[in-house]
């Protein structure tokens, strides 16, 4: 995993808050992320792509639904950006309301 490559995955708003979002569980469904976000499936899957091209997530299928998950961080800058969207961007406005929405949903029964 090179800097420029970490840089561009977090450079987007988008991927920021579904960063942001899978530090607060161990796994997330697709249709969880999209309720959040507020943003329709394909987007979020395309984001999560991108994601996963930069090996800062790793996905589990079950049945027809995919969780995603957070990839253990392998170098020091890796380890320092993925902590940084907790403690140097958690207070950002959208950040704290996107965790907030999180923590009100019920996880999907379709999804289990």
């Amino acid at each position: 995993m090179n800097a420029p490559e970490l840089f561009a995955a977090f450079a987007n708003p988008m991927r920021l808050r579904i960063l942001n979002l899978l530090q607060q569980q161990q796994e997330i469904c697709v249709c969880d992320l999209c309720e959040v976000l507020g943003e329709p499936q394909p987007k979020v899957s395309r984001h999560l792509a991108l994601l996963r091209g930069a090996r800062l997530v790793e996905v589990r299928t079950q049945g027809k639904w995919k969780f995603y998950g957070l990839v253990q961080p392998t170098t020091p800058l890796h380890r320092t950006l993925v902590r940084c969207v907790r403690s140097c961007l958690g207070e950002l406005e959208q950040l704290a309301a996107d965790r907030e929405r999180l923590a009100t949903i019920q996880p999907r029964l379709r999804c289990t």
